[in-house]
């Protein structure tokens, strides 16, 4: 179960209105130096071994290979400052890397 919060939502469904797609992919790629780095992009398709889930409604995509590692993932949106953007709240993290970049589970 992946959660979007109010904030997040709005975002996201107010992208999607401005550029089309299905909703949002969130993922997982190898990177820095604690060794994961979370992914987010819309969707335009679905691509073979999707996992589709809703929240708040916003459609959700996970790749079979993420799913394990976000899982009960919450997505919000935040502006601190002059800086704004999406921020993931993993219960699966073990750890983040002093530049908050990467993580590990």
């Amino acid at each position: 179960m992946i959660t979007v919060t109010d904030t997040a939502a709005k975002k996201i469904k107010s992208n999607l209105e401005k550029r089309g797609g299905l909703g949002i992919r969130i993922g997982v790629r190898t990177t820095g130096c604690s060794g994961l780095a979370y992914v987010l992009e819309y969707v335009d398709q679905l691509q073979p071994g999707d996992v589709a889930m809703a929240d708040n409604y916003t459609n959700v995509i996970v790749d079979k290979k993420s799913l394990p590692i976000v899982d009960g993932i919450t997505v919000d949106y935040v502006r601190q400052g002059l800086n704004e953007g999406f921020e993931f709240v993993n219960p699966n993290e073990r750890d983040r890397c002093g530049c908050g970049e990467s993580f590990r589970v």
